[in-house]
């Protein structure tokens, strides 16, 4: 993207999309709804996946993991799965400062590239059955992939979305990213539910549990394609524009040390928005299954239920973030799971399916505190110069080690102690957490991003 502010005379094909004038950013309200459809269905692609991994998951045990116990077929995939997380810092090392070297938006389109090709893969690969132990590992590979490349992702896009937006409306529009992520969630989860009920077993162990994977593919060309035809945001082009042609290397050590202090704040953040993301979307249809005995089916359509509510109140809870502020709308998520994650999970083990979907909804909408909170608030915590690179790595960090080993912790848990309230607890926890966080976080809505210039609409 250009301003007024980089050297003249664009040429027609890339006539200029903001102008800076007094030190003001006015933006182009077409370009910006391009940014954020193009960054949303990115997020939307790499739930898709996490929606048909944990939705499949007794399957593809079933498939990769061969064993007499249950449990130990969904720990091994569920490890499977927290293994790509384990990967995610050295991705968001790698493309982070990558990000804020060589522009925003030729990382997003790589991540897109190598996250449509894991996915992709998984569905190419033999089971268990036919070529052995070289199966899993083959599975893990395909997931190690898509762990680095997602290391760039959410960093990315929600940097992305967040340098494009006028400042009075980052919160509305950096929402629209957890939309994405909903509808890829959805989508993925959907159509598990629909094979499930459709197909026998033995069909969906067979062959079946390879057309979600398969489907990426296509997924990926096109959001390749949308992220392609987009341009740099203002605040880095201004950034390159100071630089003049010689953008100086940032040191990773400078991302890490010389942002300290919100890199903490930002792993408390991401903590408690993503054990509690992973907990209800990743983790509860297992549980449901696994743990309670509850009717798959059932289950499965409880949780799509909840997540299309969820889809529903999030736009409307980021313009909220805009009117009232990010940190009470953290807050008000952080004292609900502290107070509600036990009567909601007892509702839940009541079994019912109107206790059930209850249960699921409360969590559902206390998630929504952070899913329309989180986008608009992480990018505001670091200067442009290092945005990319600084938020890449607190996030991924925290996924790591909190979010996305969330589901095999729990289900170890509850396996060790065998009590099936553990979900609330750890829920508990990661919210005194995140509830400190917040605490300490400055409030961001309506301001500027640090290092950049104000953005605001046209008249």
């Amino acid at each position: 993207m250009e301003t007024n502010s980089v050297p003249p005379s664009p040429s027609p094909a890339h006539s200029p999309t903001a102008t800076r004038a007094s030190d003001v950013t006015v933006t182009d309200p077409a370009l910006v709804r391009r940014a954020v459809k193009a960054a949303a269905l990115g997020n939307a692609m790499e739930w898709f996946d996490f929606g048909v991994y944990s939705y499949i998951a007794v399957t593809l045990g079933k498939v990769f993991f061969p064993s007499g116990n249950p449990t130990a077929q969904l720990l091994s995939t569920f490890g499977a799965f927290a293994a790509a997380f384990l990967v995610r810092p050295l991705g968001g090392m790698v493309f982070g400062p990558l990000g804020d070297r060589i522009g925003r938006q030729k990382v997003l389109a790589l991540t897109m590239i190598m996250m449509a090709a894991g996915t992709f893969a998984i569905g190419l690969i033999p089971s268990y059955g036919s070529i052995g132990v070289g199966a899993p590992l083959l599975l893990l590979a395909a997931r190690l992939v898509q762990g680095f490349s997602t290391g760039g992702e959410y960093a990315g896009a929600s940097t992305f979305i967040a340098e494009y937006a006028p400042d009075r409306r980052r919160g509305f529009l950096g929402s629209w990213l957890e939309f994405g992520t909903l509808a890829g969630y959805i989508g993925g989860a959907g159509l598990v539910t629909v094979m499930t009920a459709l197909l026998s077993t033995d069909d969906l162990t067979s062959w079946g549990w390879r057309i979600p994977f398969l489907i990426a593919g296509p997924m990926g060309i096109i959001g390749l394609y949308l992220r392609l035809r987009l341009e740099e945001t203002p605040a880095f082009a201004a950034e390159v524009e100071k630089a003049e042609a010689n953008r100086p290397k940032v040191p990773l050590r400078e991302m890490v040390t010389g942002q300290w202090k919100a890199l903490l704040l930002c792993m408390g953040l991401v903590l408690v928005f993503n054990v509690t993301d992973y907990m209800l979307l990743s983790y509860m249809p297992s549980y449901l299954t696994s743990e309670l005995k509850y009717d798959e089916t059932h289950g499965l359509l409880v949780v799509l239920g909840v997540m299309a509510l969820m889809m529903i109140v999030q736009p409307f809870a980021g313009a909220l973030t805009d009117r009232i502020g990010r940190r009470p709308v953290i807050a008000a998520g952080c004292a609900g799971f502290l107070l509600l994650s036990v009567p909601a999970l007892l509702l839940i083990r009541q079994g019912s399916l109107v206790a059930v979907a209850l249960g699921m909804a409360a969590l559902g909408l206390l998630l929504v505190c952070f899913t329309a909170a989180m986008p608009s608030a992480l990018p505001a915590l670091f200067p442009t110069r290092v945005r990319y690179g600084s938020l890449s790595i607190g996030f991924n960090v925290s996924v790591s080690l909190f979010g996305g080993t969330t589901p095999l912790v729990v289900t170890a848990l509850v396996g060790a102690t065998g009590d099936l309230m553990m979900p609330a607890y750890y829920m508990m926890a990661a919210a005194v957490i995140g509830g400190f966080a917040v605490w300490r976080m400055t409030e961001s809505a309506g301001r500027p991003l640090p290092g950049s210039a104000p953005s605001v609409e046209p008249r």
